[in-house]
């Protein structure tokens, strides 16, 4: 009888053999790495990269929604209003109010509202002023341009 070193030494695989264990090795090899080792197709790549930049866009629209509606004269009663509206009401107030529609867009940023009425309903009423600015205080320029939600901002 042969020893496994001696049947190991004399083997001579076939072409089919070798074909198929090559096969074998690129079907594993491509296995393991889309589930385990983080590959992608393009496709996917490209569609998570969409996905990553709207979300980024919605981050910072209701960013901004966030600091404009505090920063606006009659904060403490909008935000008093906003938040004794029902949760699944918040975001079209804020919709309909043009503080997530920016340039010269129509419709409003899609996930902002949601995401800035999140952010709001966080805020704790009593840091925020009690009453409008009267006539005499007047808000700087910059900050007055920034308290409005406009469509014309850029």
């Amino acid at each position: 009888m042969a020893s496994v070193s001696e049947k190991f030494r004399d083997f001579q695989a076939s072409k089919a053999v070798l074909f198929w264990s090559c096969a074998g090795c690129v079907v594993a090899t491509m296995v393991v790495g889309f589930t385990w080792g983080g590959w992608v197709t393009g496709g996917s790549a490209q569609q998570r990269a969409d996905t990553a930049a709207e979300q980024a866009v919605a981050q910072l629209a209701a960013d901004i929604c966030f600091k404009r509606y505090l920063a606006s004269p009659d904060a403490r009663v909008n935000l008093t209003a906003l938040t004794e509206e029902s949760v699944y009401r918040r975001d079209g107030l804020l919709e309909d109010g043009g503080w997530v529609t920016f340039g010269d867009r129509e419709d409003p940023i899609d996930g902002a509202a949601d995401l800035c009425a999140d952010r709001l309903a966080e805020v704790d009423l009593s840091t925020l002023p009690e009453a409008p600015a009267t006539a005499g205080s007047e808000m700087p320029v910059a900050d007055a341009a920034a308290a409005a939600p406009a469509t014309t901002v850029q």
